[in-house]
This record gives structure tokens, sequence and C-alpha cells, in this order.
């Protein structure tokens, strides 16, 4: 290679180098910043370090964390919060890149952005209720609290509820709700809606086996197999077949 070539690269490149610290925003910038950042469009150093990229501390130093999901920057109260719960407060470590992309020209990675529950301290992630609406159906209408019994905090869809855990919903039990949870109301359920049994038999029949408490059906019988017993609060199965 030429000296002269060598020359002209080490020039280019020298060109190029100087125009990444000049015009910043038109040599290296993935997009527009968000409108919100409007006025730094330009100023990329006032959120990035020179070869370190963009750091947390910078966020904050305009963003107090305190402030954050209450005031603006300007200290002017949120009139609707985007949640009601200022979170921010409550985060394991001030990760802000870990969510936000400020560059809107980067929107199409934004799936690769989301909010991870696992940043928040365990006391605050247990209480989805905190930062989440509670559904108005039937079913959550009777249900508070317990939302992870059900639901993942990866995603709310879909939910990971097992009915198998309460009853198994085997032969002829693979039915709709409402033929054991009269009108939806699933804080409780009836097997005498299908069943011959009356109170007064079960109650006979049950003391003749020595079993004094017989009013919660699925404590004992979990599934369309009338021999399998399972022992409340153990592992153990009673399997008895009649002769």
């Amino acid at each position: 290679m030429s000296r002269i070539l060598k020359l002209f690269l080490v020039a280019n490149l020298a060109i190029l180098a100087a125009l990444t610290f000049v015009y910043p925003e038109l040599m290296v910038s993935p997009g527009k910043l968000v409108p919100e950042h409007k006025s730094l469009e330009g100023d990329c150093f006032a959120c990035h370090r020179p070869f370190t990229g963009s750091h947390a501390q910078r966020c904050i130093s305009c963003h107090k964390t305190a402030d954050i999901g209450v005031v603006t920057t300007k200290g002017a109260p949120l009139l609707k919060p985007a949640t009601k719960a200022a979170f921010h407060q409550e985060l394991t470590q001030q990760d802000c890149i870990a969510c936000h992309s400020d560059h809107a020209g980067v929107k199409r990675f934004a799936g690769q952005r989301r909010f991870d529950h696992a940043l928040l301290k365990k006391s605050t992630s247990d209480q989805c209720e905190t930062c989440h609406k509670s559904p108005t159906d039937s079913l959550h209408k009777q249900i508070t609290g317990n939302c992870l019994k059900c639901h993942s905090q990866n995603r709310w869809t879909p939910a990971t509820f097992d009915h198998k855990d309460f009853f198994e919903l085997d032969g002829d039990h693979n039915t709709s709700c409402v033929t054991c949870h009269v009108r939806n109301d699933y804080s409780q359920f009836t097997c005498y809606g299908c069943h011959e049994h009356t109170p007064s038999n079960i109650r006979r029949k049950h003391i003749k086996e020595g079993i004094s408490k017989f009013d919660d059906c699925v404590e004992c019988h979990r599934n369309a197999d009338e021999h399998d017993i399972r022992m409340p609060g153990t592992d153990q199965r009673k399997r008895k077949r009649d002769n």
C-alpha cells in the first residue's frame, strides 16, 4: 500500500473521529429523541459518557428518584400519573436503561426493554395491586391480593391457574363452571347439583367410616374416581374397591 494511500486513509479516519465528537447526533445517533427530551437534541453528552454509553447517573441528575411518578422535572405535581404507585422508589437498583430508550429510532427494539419485576424489592413485587388495577369481572372480584397464584410476573396471559390443583375436571366433571359454582360464585362449590346423595346420606356414610369432617368434598375426593380418596394434609391415598 503506497504512502499516499495510507495518509489518505488516516486523514479520513481522523476526520470521521472529529465529526463524531463535533456532530455526534449526526454520526452515531440511532434516531431522534423522544419529544420530552427534544431540548437535548444535539447534546449527546447530556446523557452519554464518551466511549461508555448512557448511564443511570446522568438520568437521575434530572429525574430525581423520589420525584418520579410524583412531580415533573420542573417540580410541578403530575395531574394524572401513569400508575397509581411511584414504583421507581422501590427498585433494587437504579438501572434506567434496562427499561427506557429515549431514541425514537430504536422503538422497534422496545420489546427487549420490558419492565422486569425482578428489579423490584421482594416486598413490593408481591403486591401486584399496588401498581395494577384489579380486574372487575365476577371471578376476580372474589379474589384479593393473590395474583401470583394464577398469573406470572413475566406476562398476564395465559394464566397459570390449574384446576387440577383443587379438583381434576375428568370424566363427567368437565362441564361448565356454573354447574358446581352456582351464580359464578367461585368462593364456594356444591356437589349436590349432580350427585344423588344428600347431606344426611353423606353424613351417615362418613360417620360409619369414622370420618367426622365431610363438609368439604374436594378435600378428600380430587377427581371422578370415587375410590381414589386422598387424606387431607398428607399424600396418603386410600383406594377401596367394593367387593
